[in-house]
């Protein structure tokens, strides 16, 4: 995805998720976001404001400008495991995964979130900002993969991309104990990491994944055409429910130092560099067998020459693209900001970026360049705020 910031583009050809009528309608203002018409905040409630309703509380979210799609087939796994780092054989039924679409030179396409069903189906989701790049690219690789040895022995992958389907997010403190009123479900056994088929009041049936975008505890709830509107009025009933849009969603990942496509990731960021090791397979990152894995390997083996890192900075808040120098007085730049914002639940000036390896590690004294001075700053463990996931 794009950021959330600099959102001038040209407004004629924007797409709407099914939700748009449902914005408008609440008072949200709209604004261009990767390719869409996109709520940023909703009248008289603040970004401020909506950040900390949904730390205290729940805030509701439309993400359904995302790609949701469907992999399907025999070799459904193996496939996925080409095009992507993480050992998803191993992955038990309804667990989901963060990953990574890796190009030759392991730089990442996108990153996308993985829910495997079973060995011959997954439900994964990808951003709004990438979709013509990730899905030429996923067209090209099954092509491959199904003229191959493989898919021919074994059978072939169906790739299925759900166009018009909801997304809906509701994360917060107060969110599983409301939505734990509409169903009859056992909600505690759904804890983060997982999924599930749930009814819901009204005669819904949705795939529900306990997860999300803020580091709050919460949901992700995906949702048939017909039903959008329906199960978004039906969700945000209760006042302890607020709608949040763009902003505040912007400024929670930063805190729980979450990666915001075309910020902090890009085609010439591997995972190593972006501190994503983890999301590749233990005995993957000794054998390999994926799409980029000669780069990705050579950075594991030799370490990458640039490393993510998270800064607390003096002063006054760096913005994408501000330089991050070697210190007070000296005037190297030593590598860039990536995202940066005041943090409403910290009261300081946080932000994201790269340095040279070497530079990253904890309580590491730097500057960066705001406004033509150099502001202090300081190397500081992501998340900054600490996540809330329910584990059971």
């Amino acid at each position: 995805m794009r950021p959330t910031r600099g959102y001038a583009t040209a407004a004629g050809d924007l797409m709407k998720t099914g939700l748009y009528d449902f914005h408008v309608k609440n008072g949200a203002k709209m604004v261009p976001f990767a390719g869409f018409s996109m709520p940023l905040e909703y009248a008289g409630v603040g970004q401020v404001s909506s950040h900390k309703h949904v730390r205290e509380s729940a805030g509701l979210f439309d993400v359904g400008h995302m790609v949701q799609s469907n992999f399907r087939g025999p070799t459904a796994t193996a496939f996925l495991e080409w095009i992507t780092p993480s050992s998803l054989s191993s992955l038990s039924p309804y667990s989901s995964t963060l990953s990574v679409i890796l190009n030759e030179t392991g730089g990442i396409i996108d990153d996308t979130v993985i829910t495997k069903h079973s060995e011959d189906a997954f439900y994964v989701v990808t951003n709004a900002g990438r979709r013509e790049r990730d899905l030429a690219w996923i067209k090209e690789k099954l092509a491959q993969w199904n003229a191959g040895d493989v898919a021919k022995r074994e059978g072939p992958v169906e790739h299925e991309v759900l166009d018009g389907w909801g997304l809906l997010a509701l994360q917060g403190p107060d969110a599983a104990g409301y939505l734990q009123t509409l169903t009859s479900f056992d909600l505690r056994t759904l804890t983060f990491g997982k999924s599930a088929f749930v009814p819901i009041n009204g005669g819904f049936n949705l795939h529900v994944a306990r997860g999300g975008y803020t580091g709050e505890d919460g949901f992700e709830i995906s949702i048939p055409p017909s039903q959008t509107v329906d199960v978004a009025q039906l969700l945000s009933q209760p006042s302890s429910v607020q709608l949040t849009g763009l902003g505040a969603r912007d400024s929670l990942r930063l805190e729980a130092g979450m990666c915001l496509y075309g910020n902090d990731l890009d085609e010439t960021t591997t995972p190593i560099e972006a501190g994503l090791g983890w999301v590749i397979g233990k005995e993957r990152k000794s054998t390999g067998g994926f799409i980029g894995a000669e780069g990705v390997l050579q950075h594991i083996k030799e370490s990458p020459p640039r490393r993510r890192i998270g800064l607390v900075i003096e002063g006054a808040p760096a913005r994408h693209g501000a330089q991050i120098l070697d210190s007070p007085t000296l005037s190297d730049a030593i590598g860039t900001v990536t995202s940066g914002i005041p943090s409403p639940t910290l009261g300081k000036n946080i932000a994201m970026g790269y340095v040279k390896n070497g530079l990253h590690k904890k309580g590491t004294e730097l500057a960066v360049s705001v406004r033509g001075k150099a502001r202090k700053a300081v190397v500081t463990p992501m998340p900054f705020v600490a996540t809330k996931y329910y584990r059971g």
